[in-house]
């Protein structure tokens, strides 16, 4: 092969490589365009289709559901610059799927989650957003990092609920505690 391909090729390898890490921070979350196509899985916890969340949701115990929309925060409080809806029955944990948390959202992301499983590991979580959401993907791996056991994945999240027409609530992020 000659020299100036070789160097050519080396090149456009080390460019990919070094876009590949400025989307993900050194501990594996997406930290950049969380907006854009999502992995089949995630590792720590099982993928969902809406048939089986819809399955998952009547056993018992019952899982608790996740939504990590992002909200705008500003001067200590939530703003309500849009409507949103949810799942019925859901957490609204804003921001917690943000590939770097400062101290303040971790213990955010912490309380509810405690607060929620009354501290027991093995309650069922399923995280969700949007579809092409690497902000429920983030939030996954963030709750297997602190010991949850039976963790889920609704990756397509809100789109393919209300896709399937099925119903939605209001929805008011939880407070900070």
């Amino acid at each position: 092969m000659p020299r100036l391909l070789v160097i050519v090729l080396l090149g456009l390898w080390l460019n990919v490589a070094q876009a590949d890490t400025a989307l993900f921070s050194a501990q594996g979350y997406r930290i950049a365009q969380y907006r854009s196509p999502t992995p089949a899985t995630v590792d720590g916890a099982k993928t969902l289709d809406t048939q089986a969340l819809q399955q998952l949701m009547m056993q018992t115990p019952s899982a608790i559901l996740i939504d990590v929309y992002r909200r705008p925060w500003l001067q200590g409080r939530f703003i309500d610059n849009e409507p949103h809806a949810n799942l019925p029955g859901s957490l609204w944990l804003a921001n917690t799927g943000d590939g770097e948390l400062d101290p303040t959202w971790q213990d955010y992301f912490n309380h509810h989650l405690g607060k929620a499983t009354g501290g027991r590991a093995d309650q069922p979580l399923v995280f969700y957003c949007r579809s092409d959401c690497w902000l429920s993907w983030n939030a996954v791996k963030r709750a297997a990092a602190m010991g949850y056991k039976q963790l889920y994945w609704y990756r397509d999240g809100l789109d393919a609920w209300e896709a399937a027409r099925l119903p939605l609530q209001a929805a008011r992020p939880e407070p900070f505690p």
